[in-house]
């Protein structure tokens, strides 16, 4: 099948995929569409929401309709690394034997990943950059496609332990959830107080998510656009003398060429999910807010004018 076929046949897929999500996910278009743009892209993403606004039905349902494995971890400040990666133990035979724990599945549900300490924060950064896991001396690949999706509760604090930069810029996404609309809500409460059962058909295969993985990779890029991603993250870092005003008034720390990396990618994905073969700078701005916002850290300045990182980032672009 060739390129052209293949991007056809994506946004018809990706329209079917989305269709079938909203059976169950009512409004939070915006969330899905980052969410299944990360995914194309073979990225991670962090949710960040107050409680209630459905992130667990949300990860299920689409790993559901992916047809892929899906595990939760449910985030505690007890939690050890080995809880999450697995441990060797012995057998009848006096054996070493492994078993593996819940990270080998194909989307990890990382549930309030702030509640727990570094140690086992830091657990999830190989399998995320790496796509494999070192237990004991030894190495174990993960199964592919391999998806984190994290969740973070944005309101409460205590014995809460903030993700370090390293861990947060592995996230491609950084989402933020807001309250559905009152229609929505209404809607929402209509379907979920009754005994009626979603079924949910699988749109998409391990595989072919894979290809489509491939597909993104391959979709050409003008330097143009990537010059504008290249400029616009390095207009993010005060220590430079052709920083903007803003930037050097209000931010600590800009983004790293990570960030420059996944605007391209993500540039690339909504590009192909809307059935164009190249992306240009719209599809840039398209994906930038979520793509910075998580990488760029305000100063007290910013915090105390009650400056958000969104309202920076709009500002550049």
């Amino acid at each position: 099948m060739s390129d052209v076929t293949a991007i056809q046949n994506l946004v018809k897929k990706h329209e079917e995929l989305k269709q079938e999500i909203s059976k169950v996910i009512i409004g939070q278009e915006v969330v899905v569409n980052q969410i299944l743009t990360s995914i194309y892209s073979g990225g991670h993403s962090l949710l960040i929401g107050v409680p209630g606004l459905a992130k667990t039905l949300m990860v299920n349902t689409i790993a559901q309709t992916l047809g892929l494995h899906f595990k939760r971890i449910q985030f505690t400040p007890d939690l050890m690394p080995s809880d999450i990666l697995g441990s060797e133990i012995l057998d009848k035979d006096r054996n070493f034997k492994f078993i593996k724990g819940p990270i080998f599945s194909n989307i990890i549900l990382a549930d309030e990943i702030n509640r727990t300490p570094p140690k086992t924060q830091a657990a999830l950064l190989e399998a995320m950059q790496e796509r494999s896991v070192t237990i004991a001396g030894n190495h174990y690949k993960l199964e592919q496609p391999y998806f984190v999706l994290a969740t973070q509760n944005p309101i409460e604090q205590e014995g809460t332990y903030p993700l370090p930069e390293a861990q947060l810029d592995r996230f491609m996404f950084a989402i933020e959830l807001k309250y559905p609309s009152i229609a929505e809500e209404v809607q929402v409460v209509k379907t979920t107080t009754t005994d009626q059962e979603v079924a949910l058909k699988t749109i998409f295969t391990a595989q072919e998510i894979i290809d489509v993985q491939q597909l993104i990779r391959r979709v050409p890029v003008p330097d143009n656009v990537v010059e504008y991603a290249v400029k616009l993250v390095n207009s993010t870092r005060p220590g430079l003398d052709t920083a903007p005003e803003l930037v050097k008034q209000y931010i600590d720390w800009g983004a790293g060429p990570r960030a420059s990396q996944n605007l391209i990618m993500g540039a690339k994905t909504n590009a192909a999910i809307r059935g164009k073969f190249s992306p240009d700078i719209e599809d840039v701005k398209a994906v930038a807010i979520g793509i910075l916002r998580h990488r760029i850290i305000k100063n007290y300045k910013a915090e105390a004018e009650g400056l958000t990182t969104d309202a920076i980032i709009q500002e550049l672009l």
